[in-house]
């Protein structure tokens, strides 16, 4: 028996079933304003979107006194040193808490990438709804544990990795916390179009049938994401900006409000577009398949006991009366009545009844 894969992140339900779930990864784009995330936060609700999400990283434990050092001049820079740079854009308890709060008044989950584990335990005090783990930590073994012991859905990114790769962080996570989402993603910013892979979607679902799946989208349009959700993603993460032209690597690929507010339409008239499977009529349709369609019809004016044979009958439109398929039932039936040309037969005409059904 099937495992159903599922997965609750607040008040969402995700499945197979379910509307696309969607976050707006606002990451840095915040340019360590609060003021500005917080406009995100609204704009982002009016887009439609179900998440925002932030990263959080303890840098002085993160980098390397190296790498933390190391000088970064450039037009993207907020700091003489990558660690200034990076200090700068980072928030704190008071601004987690402020944005939490104003989250809930939007109804819209929060929640945040861990980069390590001082994060991680600053995002459970927090008591955010879900965690996010980046494709860099896809090997990270020893933070994806302590992760899933926190006991929240994990939403893990699988760029710059190979299906072993994928495989050693689900079988370290599975055992302790089932509450799991795979995305697909390409590490590129933006990636290429043929980077992005998206048939992985459905590797990704026959390998591991009991999680969901889901889509984190470093291209810089929207249909992507709807052809990710058609091939089975049912999370859909992109990044977002209020401005594509503002300081910052990752406001060029990201989407500003017009483009998410799009997005997330044409995700969710896709879910409606996808129907039931069942090939059926719809009411809308009878009057142009009417009008377009055609019925079989006297070819000229024809006596009462005539005998229909083959060239008394034409098809033409609209429709309506015997379809064209139920031709060979009417030759041979003898008229009850006379009719002019272009008459649509019916059974009413006839002094033998059609088969059973057979009608129109």
């Amino acid at each position: 028996m099937s495992v159903r894969r599922e997965l609750v992140i607040g008040n969402n339900l995700v499945n197979d079933d379910s509307g696309c779930y969607v976050i707006a990864e606002i990451g840095h784009n915040h340019q360590g304003s609060l003021e500005i995330c917080r406009e995100m936060f609204k704009a982002a609700k009016a887009a439609g979107v179900n998440a925002v999400k932030l990263q959080k990283r303890d840098n002085r434990t993160l980098f390397t006194r190296e790498a933390y050092d190391k000088p970064y001049d450039n037009p993207n820079s907020y700091g003489g040193t990558y660690g200034a740079h990076r200090e700068y854009l980072e928030f704190g308890w008071h601004e987690y808490v402020e944005l939490q709060n104003y989250a809930r008044e939007l109804e819209l989950d929060f929640f945040s990438t861990a980069f390590d584990v001082p994060s991680a335990d600053f995002l459970d005090r927090l008591d955010v709804p879900a965690f996010k783990i980046a494709s860099g930590d896809i090997k990270s073994t020893p933070l994806l544990k302590h992760v899933a012991r926190l006991g929240k859905p994990m939403i893990i990114s699988t760029g710059g990795a190979t299906m072993d790769d994928v495989r050693r962080a689900y079988d370290a996570i599975m055992p302790i916390n089932p509450k799991l989402c795979i995305m697909q993603c390409t590490a590129g910013y933006p990636p290429a179009w043929e980077e992005l892979n998206l048939k992985v979607i459905a590797t990704f679902r026959e390998a591991f049938q009991d999680v969901v799946i889901g889509f984190s989208s470093h291209d810089s349009g929207i249909a992507m994401a709807v052809a990710g959700y058609m091939l089975g993603a049912r999370v859909v993460e992109k990044h977002f900006t209020l401005n594509r032209a503002s300081k910052g690597t990752d406001h060029a690929f990201s989407l500003e409000p017009v483009g998410m507010t799009k997005m997330v339409r044409d995700l969710k008239r896709l879910k409606s577009a996808l129907g039931d499977g069942c090939k059926s009529a719809f009411p809308s349709e009878r009057a142009p398949i009417a009008k377009m369609g055609k019925s079989l019809v006297a070819s000229r004016a024809l006596p009462e006991g005539h005998v229909l044979v083959s060239a008394d009958i034409c098809m033409k439109s609209p429709g309506g009366g015997l379809p064209p398929y139920r031709l060979d039932d009417l030759i041979g039936c003898t008229l009850r009545r006379p009719v002019a040309e272009d008459h649509a037969f019916s059974d009413d005409d006839l002094r033998e009844a059609l088969p059973k059904g057979e009608a129109a």
